[in-house]
């Protein structure tokens, strides 16, 4: 198994995570808002879902499919967290098409709501791109 596998398995159960976060009792606050910083949907949960067993399947399948995958999604995700900083709100939910642009923020609160889109897209991006061939 290599290493892009494994990762892909990593993104699986964070993404899992990050879908059940609305439902663990405490890391909301009384506005709805993860940790105080962001709030999450039921569309935000589909998304992450949907990218977890796609990041699961991915790992299983082979090194190519990992690598694949790590490409792709961290584009979208990355693209996604910049689109955050830059307007408020994210493509991937939709948001940047049904909501007003908040504008440019460069507040530590704006960063951290798309800090793990940034982070899980910027990670895969290079580990997809910088990768050697492996054999499995």
């Amino acid at each position: 198994m290599s290493n892009l596998q494994k990762l892909c398995f990593g993104y699986f159960v964070a993404l899992m995570i990050a879908a059940s976060i609305n439902y663990i009792p405490g890391l909301t606050d009384e506005s709805g808002l993860a940790f105080g910083i962001f709030a999450l949907d039921i569309y935000d949960d589909s998304l992450h879902v949907a990218s977890a067993l796609w990041a699961l399947i991915a790992g299983l399948r082979s090194y190519h499919a990992a690598r694949m995958f790590l490409i792709l999604f961290g584009l979208a995700y990355l693209g996604d967290g910049v689109f955050g900083i830059f307007t408020g709100y994210g493509f991937l939910d939709l948001g940047i098409f049904t909501n007003e642009s908040l504008g440019t923020d460069w507040s530590l609160s704006r960063f951290l709501a798309n800090l793990p889109h940034l982070a899980l897209g910027g990670i895969g991006v290079l580990a997809g791109f910088r990768s050697s061939r492996e054999i499995a």
